[in-house]
């Protein structure tokens, strides 16, 4: 049998491609991105896009299931809140071909706003959830996934969390299971929710719950482990394999139950298990789910869960063992970590002077989901707010409206990127214009998802899958598309041209669309751009030039220096020199900065 060494990401795409799916969609976010950038390997077999929201990705894979095609959808944590309103419905609906949602969750925060458990998702919409510990198990748990949903008419959700989405482990590989042939069939009762039809479904729900849980009880991936002694552990997903090593390196060898569907609780294995132990402990990532199940199957028996185990962060053999009172096995001194860095915009981001004219201006900013983000952390500092996706548009007309009612005049803007306000900033966006706002709404477009690692979007101009799109031109669906009189484009690289539009339309009293156009740097490494340099009998030492946090600037006592290896010759620093002061490396070199956006796309290349 072959072998691979994958990340739970790449193994749940190998799963996809094995159950038969035929159909995957998603909206980029880590830690879930990589699930449908591995998917587009089979392409061939596996029809692939990102939806331009989490809602839409769901609502397009469950209506491909409609058909009878095996269908996936994947997201982060907080993506299923943008989806909850269909994930919900698809539960009482069911399914015709089997779908598979698949939330990555956040332990630790390593990139979110907020450390959910997405297994309360699963109890709350009453559907099963299925939970790996390792690579091997998220792929083969993408196939049962599928069975499961054609055997019972439900949804499944399978939760993953950011080890093991992103680490990797031998998986087995097995041969593409022949997808069933695809012919929709009208089928109004089944999925038209209507008042009186939903009635009739939550009963038919209800009874599927318990033939759900008998499932559970039997279910191959929740098993017992034999161990020595009356000490038992339930644990599951990457806690399951933490706990093995905690305990072994603690000199114990306690029995485990291993829950692989937190819900619905194998409460009858749970009970069997139970026996033979006269202590438990509980490990899970983040909430107590399995303990309030394991408390209400054995009320009377010593569980030890969260007045131990913490609720937030990741549940490592390390935290295992201290929170036992354990002496943890790295040596003395050494944390186990790296030295941290600040997180600064890239050398050459082109929302870099857009951030320092807005600080600058000393203005109030909504923020709102992206790389971009880092523009309200030190030296820039220059933003006041961040919620969620495209909240920083639907803020800024509520903190408007409440000052304007108050009578305090404050001056404000919203600054969303170009994937994000395709995601949910329109809608906001639409709601100043109805409302009669008078705010500027600025988007920083660098015409591709960044954060998440370069993603294509609907104003990349190409697909996930490689194939051109229209592009859709934010300034003219500002002004053609939904009626405002003024919207502008600016180019990124040039620090007047930022400051001059934003200075007009922040004091105009009507609203303004200001979109701020250049490619994210990173997209054209390739290119051989001259670097600048400092001259230094010309440097004053006024530090202006640090303000923008470039992380290619630095000091070599009082004067300014530039690392040649991290500059991009982007020349916003060079724009800010009162001694004039900076210049190219290279004067008849290829310079960013004082390119055609049309040319800069091509990596320099006419």
């Amino acid at each position: 049998m072959k072998k691979l060494l994958l990340s739970g990401n790449e193994a749940i795409a190998r799963g996809a491609y094995e159950a038969g799916i035929t159909f995957a969609a998603a909206y980029p976010g880590t830690p879930s991105t990589e699930i449908l950038e591995n998917v587009v390997h089979y392409r061939d077999d596996i029809y692939c896009h990102w939806g331009a929201n989490e809602k839409t990705a769901f609502e397009e894979a469950f209506g491909a299931c409609f058909t009878g095609a095996r269908s996936l959808v994947a997201m982060k944590h907080v993506g299923l809140n943008v989806a909850a309103d269909p994930f919900f419905s698809s539960s009482y609906i069911g399914v015709d071909g089997g779908f598979v949602i698949v939330s990555a969750d956040d332990p630790g925060m390593h990139s979110s706003q907020n450390e959910q458990d997405n297994r309360n998702y699963g109890i709350a919409a009453k559907m099963i959830v299925l939970e790996p510990s390792d690579s091997q198990e998220a792929k083969d748990l993408v196939k049962e996934g599928i069975k499961i949903s054609e055997q019972f008419d439900t949804p499944v959700l399978i939760r993953l969390t950011t080890r093991i989405s992103h680490s990797r482990s031998i998986v087995n590989i097995g041969e593409r299971e022949t997808p069933p042939e695809i012919e929709y069939k009208k089928d109004d009762m089944k999925r038209m929710l209507l008042p009186a039809r939903a009635r009739r479904k939550h009963v038919i729900v209800e009874e599927r719950q318990k033939k759900l849980e008998e499932f559970c009880n039997q279910f191959k991936y929740n098993r017992i482990v034999t161990g020595e002694g009356r000490v038992g552990v339930v644990a599951s997903g990457m806690a399951y394999y933490n706990g093995r090593e905690a305990f072994q390196t603690a000199g114990m060898k306690p029995w485990f139950l291993k829950i692989t569907t937190p819900y619905p609780f194998p409460t009858r294995l749970f009970l069997e298990f139970a026996r033979q132990v006269d202590e438990i402990y509980v490990l899970e990532e983040n909430d107590p789910v399995i303990e309030r199940f394991a408390r209400l199957a054995a009320p009377g028996k010593k569980i030890v869960g969260k007045e131990v185990f913490p609720l937030t962060g990741e549940m490592t053999a390390d935290v295992i063992l201290e929170s036992l009172g354990k002496k943890s096995p790295l040596p003395a001194g050494d944390t186990g970590k790296i030295p941290l860095r600040p997180p600064s915009l890239c050398a050459g981001c082109p929302h870099t002077a857009t951030f320092y004219n807005l600080k600058k201006m000393k203005v109030t900013v909504t923020g709102d989901i992206g790389c971009y983000t880092l523009g309200g952390l030190p030296p820039l500092s220059a933003m006041d707010t961040c919620i969620d996706m495209g909240a920083s548009v639907s803020a800024l007309l509520g903190m408007e409206k409440a000052l304007e009612k108050a009578g305090k005049k404050n001056r404000q803007v919203a600054v969303i990127g170009d994937s994000t306000f395709f995601h949910s900033g329109i809608t906001g966006l639409l709601d100043i214009i109805y409302n009669n706002g008078k705010s500027t709404v600025i988007v920083l477009d660098n015409s591709i998802t960044a954060m998440t690692g370069h993603q294509e979007n609907p104003g990349s101009g190409t697909t996930l899958m490689g194939e051109e799109a229209p592009v859709v031109d934010i300034v003219k669906l500002g002004r053609e598309g939904l009626g405002m009189r003024h919207c502008y484009q600016v180019d990124g690289y040039d620090v007047r041209a930022v400051h001059d539009v934003l200075k007009r339309e922040i004091d105009r009293p009507e609203p303004s669309l200001i979109v701020v156009k250049r490619p994210c740097v990173l997209l054209y490494r390739k290119a051989r751009w001259s670097p600048m340099t400092v001259d230094e009998e010309k440097c004053t030492g006024c530090k202006l030039c640090l303000r923008i946090g470039c992380p290619a600037i630095s000091r070599r006592g009082e004067k300014a220096r530039i690392e040649s290896t991290l500059c991009t010759g982007c020349n916003v620093c060079a724009q800010l020199c009162p001694a004039d002061a900076i210049h190219f490396v290279d004067p008849e070199g290829l310079h960013i900065g004082d390119m055609s956006l049309e040319k800069f796309k091509k990596g320099g290349q006419q």
